[in-house]
């Protein structure tokens, strides 16, 4: 496993060979304090995300970052700098941990049908249970699947303010594929596609364009990095609001984990519902995007909805 500076080391490392790859939320965003130690860019030889085990693991109790009250209180800052017109959209996370004893992989065979992958290096583990693909090569075919609107399993997600928040971020991924894409070639031919995935009901769709030749990993990381769907519109703006208003570093969430192929195809997913083990602690985030129809109660609900399959699945006890 080698640990690499940016992106275009990565794409120099990885070039003709098969490698798994982890790509961190802070690797191209303002700093802030994490609360684990995880490499920023990291690659290995193919196969290295191992399969679960019954390995046996332990969680203690769980710990938030936020309370319900400054959680509500960042909600309502967003919406202010919608109303100043500063941004459109602006996903919030909030930041959970718990003591942690045993093996990493017993944390990925307990989250079972959601089909958890794990990358472990020295001293830190990634277990990723994501349902969203952040991005996708086969030749000079390029797309994306944000996700957007959330509702718990078997409900329907059909109220305005999830249409509103997934078109924005469906524009979002379509301009950032069109800085790398054959102009007139990015369409996205499924919109708004309800979905059943990790435990709850998404709203999912496809934005897809044709790459333009000559144009390496570098370059579309650079081009669309970190995915939309989990910063908010624009991006910029989104990116240093989330920066001044969580209270700690993203971690292993919000980043990419996946597999890039010697030929240049890759398939890398977005890491929410995505667990890291460090310093005898699991990690864990989780959040969603505030509009200017955003309410804080329904907000800190909708995260919980996200959180609790998989917070149930690995044990400990729940902050309430």
């Amino acid at each position: 496993m080698v640990e690499l500076p940016d992106f275009e080391a990565l794409e120099e490392h990885v070039a003709g060979r098969d490698a798994d790859v982890f790509v961190a939320y802070g690797a191209n965003t303002p700093a802030k304090d994490e609360p684990c130690p995880l490499p920023r860019i990291v690659a290995s030889p193919a196969r290295a995300c191992v399969e679960s085990t019954q390995a046996r693991f332990r969680v203690g109790e769980w710990r938030r970052s936020w309370s319900d009250d400054d959680y509500a209180a960042a909600v309502e800052e967003v919406r202010a700098a919608i109303a100043r017109g500063d941004v459109y959209q602006v996903n919030l996370v909030q930041y959970l941990s718990a003591p942690f004893a045993g093996d990493p992989r017993g944390l990925a065979k307990a989250l079972g049908p959601l089909h958890a992958r794990t990358l472990a290096g020295d001293g830190w583990a990634i277990v990723s249970a994501t349902p969203e693909l952040f991005l996708a090569r086969r030749g000079d075919r390029l797309w994306t699947k944000p996700i957007k609107g959330t509702r718990p399993l078997g409900e329907d997600v059909d109220d305005e303010k999830d249409a509103a928040e997934h078109v924005m971020i469906v524009d979002l991924e379509r301009n950032d594929l069109s800085r790398v894409c054959v102009p007139g070639t990015v369409r996205w031919p499924d919109l708004m596609a309800q979905h059943e995935l990790a435990g709850v009901t998404h709203l999912v769709s496809t934005v897809v364009g044709q790459l333009r030749p000559g144009v390496g990993l570098a370059e579309i990381l650079h081009a669309t990095f970190p995915g939309g769907s989990i910063t908010g519109a624009p991006k910029l703006s989104a990116v240093d609001h989330i920066a001044r208003l969580e209270p700690v570093g993203r971690g292993a969430s919000m980043g990419a984990l996946g597999r890039v192929w010697r030929n240049g195809d890759f398939e890398l997913a977005l890491t929410i519902r995505t667990f890291a083990i460090a310093g005898g602690r699991v990690h864990f985030w989780v959040g969603g995007g505030i509009t200017w129809g955003s309410d804080p109660e329904a907000e800190i609900e909708e995260s919980w909805v996200k959180a609790r399959p998989l917070l149930a699945a690995v044990g400990g006890p729940v902050p309430a």
